[in-house]
């Protein structure tokens, strides 16, 4: 895959879906909701200030991310789904 997100964009791959609850109940497709979790898979250079300068991104290729839920636009790239948002769309980095 050959894609680089432009200034303060990043492609994010989501994780997969819980299927079963801590209970063991299983979740059904139709019952499941989009993961608002994922991994960084390749980061822009940053936002350009007035001044002209670059500021420089906060997270980096390889951070887990929370980010909103409804944030982000769904692309499928080499048959993957994977989500190109803003850095104001991440809530937070999940530290390890």
């Amino acid at each position: 895959m050959k894609i680089r997100p432009l200034n303060d964009r990043l492609l994010v791959k989501r994780l997969k879906e819980e299927e079963v609850t801590a209970g063991g109940i299983i979740i059904p497709d139709s019952a499941k909701e989009k993961p608002a979790e994922g991994e960084v898979v390749a980061v822009g250079p940053g936002k350009t200030a007035d001044s002209g300068e670059r500021i420089a991104m906060q997270v980096s290729t390889g951070d887990l991310v929370l980010f909103s839920k409804y944030g982000g636009t769904d692309v499928k790239l080499d048959g993957e789904d994977f989500l190109i948002m803003r850095e104001d769309d991440i809530l937070g980095i999940v530290e390890k």
